[in-house]
Order: C-alpha cells, then structure tokens, then sequence
C-alpha cells in the first residue's frame, strides 16, 4: 500500500466520512470545493490516484468505495477487515458487492477468528432496550444458527430484520425490544434464514 501525501490524504479522510457518517459518495465537485480546488479536473485526479494506490474504488454503480481505512493499530494490537454493510439487503446476500460501502479495521478481540464477520447499521428503534440505537454499527458474525436469547440478522420477506431469537420446536419467534410498544413479534418457522448474530452494538462516532 503506497504512501499518501496531505491533498489525497485529506481528499481520502473526506470521502471516508461522507460514506460512514452521511451515508453517501460525495461528488467530484464537493471534493473539489474540500481541497480548495477551482476545478473538478483537479479533483479528478486526486480521486484516481486513491483509486490506484488501492484506497478507494468505484463500484459498477460508479459510487466510491473505501478500500482501506488507514487507521493506525496501537502496537500489539491485531486486527482484521470488517466489510460494512450499508444498507439492509433486500433479495441479494447480505455481502453482495452492491451492499459493501468499505471495509474497516476491527480488533480480534472483538472479531475472533476464525470466524467471519460484517458490520451493519441499525435502522430504527426496534431494539433500543437492547442497547441498539438507530444508526449504530452492529458487528455480526456470520452464521446460520442461533440460540435463544441471542440477536439475529435475519430475512424477513427479503429484507433484513435485527430481532431478538427465541424457537420452541419448528416455531421461531423474532421478539423486539423496543420503548416504542407499537413493534410486534414475528412469528415464523425453522426456514428463516439467519444471516448472523450481533457481537457488539458500536455507537457510530462524529469525527
């Protein structure tokens, strides 16, 4: 991985942000305007330079990617890339590349191998007595299994759903926990498919 120097390395931080925090690829013209450019021409050229030195990539939608997050890992710490999720699936496998908006550092501590692991946002307030708060960063292990009592990233209707999970022999109740009383269970069978279980609910930090 080739070193950055302070323009890219501003232009990167800036792209970075606007995926994680607002949620969107920024414009040419907006990192024009961030750099203190004049021309997106300029702007341009910073952008291909992140995407070749393998900081950054567009996907087939033409949107920007983050590759590599940059963090610096404390000495002796080990860590391991997390895709993130950015937006529930809804008919495509949750690791699809078209739901993949970067890919960030997470300590083993946190994602012990060998398992794999994605992060996730959370979405509405289904499981705030669960300490899940919309817009937190879920890291979910992947598996097909669950016990009762864990939380799940499931399938429901082709979206995904973050329920707590209890099953009584073939009949699998997805239970929220919520302060809003007007959430309900689901009630479905043992052919829900289950993407995962959550590990951590990381509250998602303004830098």
């Amino acid at each position: 991985m080739e070193i950055l120097n302070e323009k890219q390395l501003q232009a990167f931080r800036y792209i970075r942000n606007c995926l994680f925090h607002q949620r969107r690829s920024p414009s040419v013209r907006e990192v024009m305007q961030e750099l203190g450019y004049s021309s997106p021409n300029s702007a341009a050229v910073i952008i291909e330079n992140l995407i070749n030195k393998g900081f950054v990539k567009r996907r087939k939608d033409r949107r920007l990617q983050v590759v590599e997050n940059m963090e610096i890992e404390q000495e002796g710490e080990r860590t391991v890339q997390v895709p993130l999720v950015g937006k529930a699936p809804c008919g495509t496998p949750v690791l699809s590349e078209e739901n993949i908006e970067a890919k960030i550092r997470v300590s083993e501590k946190l994602a012990r191998p060998p398992h794999n692991y994605f992060l996730l946002r959370a979405s509405g307030n289904s499981m705030d007595l669960a300490g899940i708060q919309d817009g937190n960063l879920l890291l979910v292990r992947q598996q097909s299994t669950a016990n009762n009592g864990d939380y799940v990233v499931a399938l429901v209707d082709g979206e995904a759903t973050i329920k707590e999970f209890r099953r009584d022999k073939n009949v699998i109740l997805l239970k929220p926990k919520s302060s809003n009383e007007s959430y309900k269970p689901i009630i479905t069978t043992s052919d829900l498919l289950i993407q995962g279980v959550v590990i951590s609910s990381i509250p998602n930090f303004e830098e």
